[in-house]
């Protein structure tokens, strides 16, 4: 991330104005979100789902790309804020990045919303947005193309630091279509940020981009046995068949037969080794269901931790922007 960038993510006081990426955010703010989204977790166990911190604001949830999970998610975060939230699916097919994005963000901000969550199929569209929006709305990346997933990242994260405790001392294997995935990307990010010394990303050659090793200071194994050995967390990744050209793969039954996380090769692990996946999850092809369904699957808990993630998120972003607002008007 170019300084650039980083100061569009945070105001003068190191808080978050938008939250685009993962790239070269402090550690402190990581661990600062983390906990914050800790304190939301008791939040989901009351009868009254509410706080009232973004009583009054209103956040718009803009998805150029089909999401279930991630949308659903941030609505349910902005909801027990107590926030007015606006969700609007936009067809790919009327939007591109440039002039038809531009126009459509100022139709946007002639809603008078506060905060908008984008997730769009184009990488660097976040960043688009975040650069031309009015000075007072907060951007939220909610997936942009191969670039980043970073509130997935965060999530991921809290997961492992929840049943795993620190960071440093871990294991962590990253395991399926690395050159697609913006999940890996934040992944991987995060975990370096946190202080994980032992990152590992395992998949066929044809699905690993170049120079893994010297950006993100990982372990490449295409071998699936030595890539899970010993290792603390194992995160699988799907298939992103909707992005994939060309014969990247022989078949779907190949992958499974020599990168899909069976009991057997979970064995390789540590014992109590967790197993994670952004979802949706492609059964019989990346994960067998006695493993997405077993004992150490954390899946499910994934989900669960996302709505307390997004809620740190929606808060510690709208406190930037309000604390931002306050600078401004202080040296007029």
């Amino acid at each position: 991330m170019t300084n650039a960038t980083r100061s569009l993510q945070l105001n003068a006081n190191g808080q978050l104005r938008h939250f685009l990426s993962l790239d070269d955010l402090p550690r402190p703010l990581l661990t600062e979100l983390l906990d914050t989204a800790d304190s939301f977790l008791e939040v989901g166990a009351r009868a009254v789902k509410k706080v009232p911190l973004l009583r009054g604001k209103t956040v718009c949830n803009v998805f150029f790309e089909n999401s279930t999970r991630t949308r659903t998610t941030f609505e349910l975060a902005a909801k027990r804020l107590s926030a007015d939230v606006i969700t609007l699916n936009v067809s790919t097919s009327s939007t591109s990045k440039g002039e038809t994005l531009f126009d459509t963000l100022r139709n946007l901000e002639a809603m008078a919303a506060d905060m908008f969550v984008v997730r769009h199929a184009d990488s660097g569209a976040a960043h688009f947005i975040a650069e031309h929006v009015c000075p007072q709305v907060a951007i939220i990346n909610g997936g942009d193309g191969r670039h980043a997933h970073p509130t997935q990242g965060m999530l991921d994260m809290l997961t492992i630091r929840r049943h795993k405790g620190n960071f440093e001392n871990l294991s962590v294997a990253i395991v399926g279509d690395i050159l697609h995935s913006r999940v890996a990307r934040s992944n991987m990010l995060a975990l370096r940020t946190l202080g994980c010394q032992d990152i590992r990303v395992v998949a066929p050659r044809t699905l690993l981009p170049v120079g893994l090793e010297d950006i993100y200071g990982v372990k490449i194994f295409t071998d699936m046995s030595a890539g899970l050995k010993d290792v603390d967390v194992v995160i699988m990744l799907r298939l992103q068949r909707e992005r994939m050209q060309g014969g990247l793969l022989p078949s779907e039954s190949e992958y499974y037969k020599l990168f899909g996380l069976t009991t057997q090769r979970l064995a390789q692990a540590k014992p109590d080794a967790i197993v994670m996946h952004p979802g949706p999850i492609n059964r019989g092809v990346e994960i067998e269901s006695a493993v997405a369904d077993g004992k150490q699957s954390v899946i499910l808990n994934q989900v669960t931790y996302g709505i307390a993630v997004r809620m740190a998120v929606l808060s510690m972003a709208m406190s930037g922007q309000t604390a931002q607002r306050q600078l401004e008007q202080e040296s007029i």
